[in-house]
């Protein structure tokens, strides 16, 4: 069941994150083991070839998927990600990366990760393990 406050409480503090704000993130959808984050691509994200880097899309990633494993309520953090680039998005494009739960036991959750581009393409994935803790969001209640 969702807790619509403790939701309403974890979208505020993503968005208040420097790291949000410096990559330009929105949190744009966040459930129990969901999330939905977009990010447009600024030429202050373009690696030595011009491309977006690495970088960039890690981050984008990284936030859809604190939103979503945190979003149960109780405190949970990552502890294996394993990403794959498959096309390089050009500067200016706006990325979206979706993620959704696999599996989430008591102490370890598996969430999986895509990054697409405005028309759809696959632009990223990842395959992402976390660990639950116990302890309840502080912000959360």
């Amino acid at each position: 069941m969702e807790n619509k406050a403790m939701l309403a409480a974890l979208k505020e503090k993503v968005a208040e994150q420097g790291i949000s704000r410096f990559f330009g993130t929105d949190l744009e959808e966040v459930g129990p083991g969901r999330a939905r984050v977009a990010m447009t691509c600024k030429p202050e994200m373009a690696n030595i070839l011009g491309m977006v880097h690495g970088t960039a899309l890690f981050a984008l990633i990284d936030e859809a998927f604190q939103a979503a494993v945190n979003a149960h309520g109780t405190v949970a953090v990552a502890l294996d990600m394993n990403l794959t680039f498959h096309a390089a998005p050009p500067v200016g494009e706006r990325l979206t990366a979706t993620t959704r739960e696999l599996h989430a036991g008591r102490r370890t959750a598996t969430y999986f990760i895509e990054v697409t581009d405005s028309r759809g393409g696959l632009v990223a994935s990842c395959q992402a393990l976390a660990y639950r803790k116990s302890q309840p969001l502080e912000f959360g209640s």
